[in-house]
């Protein structure tokens, strides 16, 4: 069985380290940056050329089942995916760790749009802390009467605000660093995304002791009518299923994965 696991993130990463030895994996990564941690088997790196293209891999390469476990603000490629999937009749799960939830204390204001996000963050402070990614700076270019600390993998490309610090890291990042680096800037608000996950979530919980409100990015809808699962537990027993049909299935946690 050869599974085609559209990936960069660490579920992606994880997965394939669970099903490699039982089934032919290759792992897809979109190449935006520029030293990914890469995971056992075959690694491609690069686009498909729309869904058109990736179905044309799928057939090529006699691809069995698609994961696509992309970031969950990935919706060109999840979309590319269930196309791709549906023209060549092959099997597809999307891997989708759950979205952050709010707690006592939070102060957070969920928006649908990077712009609306540039918008609001100008509305509650002057010093913000950005960490949605390199490739969305073009949106907060304009905005010329705030300073930005802007987090990313990779040193990230014009046009972007001009009043910004660049920090380049990688998670996972400790809570005591995160309190440190909000104090130390004297960051007033958080732009972030709703990623999910413990990697970078403890940013969330240093604003929120802080005081600090937070500019949330809601996550685009996942593709209609494709099963979903939120663990790599999920994902592991979706893939045992196909390699052994007649095996049940151990872990039904997720009450939106279907067979």
């Amino acid at each position: 069985m050869h599974l085609l696991i559209l990936g960069g993130t660490t579920e992606a990463r994880r997965l394939a380290e669970a099903v490699h030895g039982t089934v032919r994996v290759t792992s897809s990564l979109a190449g935006r940056v520029a030293a990914p941690r890469l995971p056992p088997g075959e690694v491609r790196i690069g686009g498909f050329g729309g869904a058109e293209g990736l179905a044309r891999w799928l057939r090529e390469h006699r691809v069995d089942a698609v994961i696509d476990a992309t970031h969950p603000f990935a919706d060109t490629i999840s979309s590319n995916a269930a196309r791709a999937a549906a023209a060549v009749h092959v099997p597809l799960l999307v891997l989708r760790r759950p979205g952050w939830a709010p707690v006592e204390g939070d102060d957070w204001h969920p928006v649908d749009t990077l712009t609306e996000a540039a918008d609001v963050a100008r509305s509650l402070g002057r010093r913000v802390f950005l960490t949605t990614g390199r490739m969305g700076l073009a949106s907060f270019a304009h905005v010329t009467d705030a300073w930005f600390l802007v987090r990313s993998v990779d040193p990230p490309e014009p046009p972007h605000p001009p009043h910004m610090r660049v920090l380049l890291d990688r998670g996972p990042f400790t809570l005591d660093g995160e309190r440190a680096l909000l104090r130390d800037h004297a960051v007033d608000v958080l732009v972030t995304k709703d990623s999910g996950g413990a990697a970078t979530a403890p940013k969330l919980r240093a604003a929120r002791e802080a005081g600090i409100p937070v500019v949330l990015l809601r996550r685009p809808p996942l593709p209609a009518d494709v099963p979903a699962a939120e663990t790599v537990e999920e994902a592991t027993e979706w893939v045992t299923r196909l390699v052994a049909p007649g095996r049940e299935a151990r872990c039904t946690t997720s009450p939106r994965l279907r067979s």
